[in-house]
């Protein structure tokens, strides 16, 4: 679907370079369809010698006569950004937004161009296992849907959704949720480091016990919380742990944390919380 195609990025930080990679590694692009834009040009001079892609200081320049044109650039340049770049891109052109927070209406209307596409995805995408969130505008094509795909496939797995709503939800759940899963992973190194294990070692066995559980998990079509009353024996070690975890409220944090990313998302991109969620709140609860 990208056979031909030309590519450019504006903005070129950890995300852009992720998908150029992810591009380039599935060979579905040559170099030469790529296009990267950026204010620092020794970042460009890294770019063209790893991947031989282009480079362009000017964003303008970057964009015109391109097919498809992936906005990665910071939240709070996007208001500087589409300005600069309003009337530069092509009429047919897909327009794919990875910028946090920053809605299809703002993009649409910045840029005065229909066919827009935003995606949320997290950062495991850096290694190609990330997990992105999209939806797209009615004007969009199925030949740019399947563009689409393309492109956010080199980060990893995909999802669409026809509701722009559950890109906040995403946010919350999926965009925010590497954090989540760092924090529980460095509490358990911190107790393993507090049972008396050398770091390193306490390192180890969690991160292994992580991938393991999670590959664990993917394969089996069960539900997780079949496969955690498998090993959970009455009277035994994981009783006694997860005891005290639902004791110490974990759900509860768990669900409101989320909750509060959701509510925050929302904020950042100035949208309201959809009435179908009224009342949802694990504070209202």
């Amino acid at each position: 679907m990208l056979s031909g195609k030309q590519i450019a990025f504006v903005g070129s930080g950890v995300m852009a370079e992720a998908m150029i990679k992810g591009l380039l590694r599935q060979e579905l692009v040559s170099p030469d369809q790529l296009m990267a834009s950026g204010p620092r040009p020794e970042r460009g001079r890294a770019l063209e010698e790893q991947y031989g892609v282009n480079w362009e200081t000017d964003n303008r320049k970057a964009v015109q006569n391109r097919d498809v044109v992936v906005l990665s650039v910071k939240p709070q340049v996007i208001e500087h950004v589409l300005p600069e770049l309003r009337g530069a891109i092509r009429s047919r052109a897909l327009v794919l937004s990875i910028v946090a927070g920053v809605r299809i209406k703002t993009i649409a209307d910045g840029l005065a161009h229909a066919a827009v596409v935003r995606a949320m995805p997290n950062t495991p995408a850096q290694i190609g296992e990330g997990i992105t969130v999209w939806t797209a505008t009615d004007e969009v094509t199925d030949e740019q849907l399947d563009q689409t795909r393309s492109v956010l496939g080199a980060l990893g797995e995909t999802v669409f959704v026809d509701d722009e709503s559950y890109l906040d939800m995403a946010t919350a759940l999926s965009g925010t949720g590497p954090a989540y899963v760092l924090l529980f992973m460095e509490a358990m190194i911190d107790a393993g480091v507090h049972l008396g294990f050398p770091r390193r070692i306490a390192k180890k066995l969690v991160l292994q016990t992580m991938r393991g559980t999670i590959e664990y998990a993917r394969q089996s079509p069960r539900h997780p919380a079949t496969l955690r009353n498998e090993v959970t024996s009455p009277g035994g070690t994981s009783a006694e742990a997860l005891y005290h975890m639902e004791k110490g409220g974990l759900r509860t944090v768990v669900s409101r944390a989320i909750w509060a990313a959701y509510q925050r998302s929302v904020a950042l991109g100035g949208g309201e919380i959809p009435p179908r969620l009224a009342g949802r709140s694990p504070e209202e609860g």
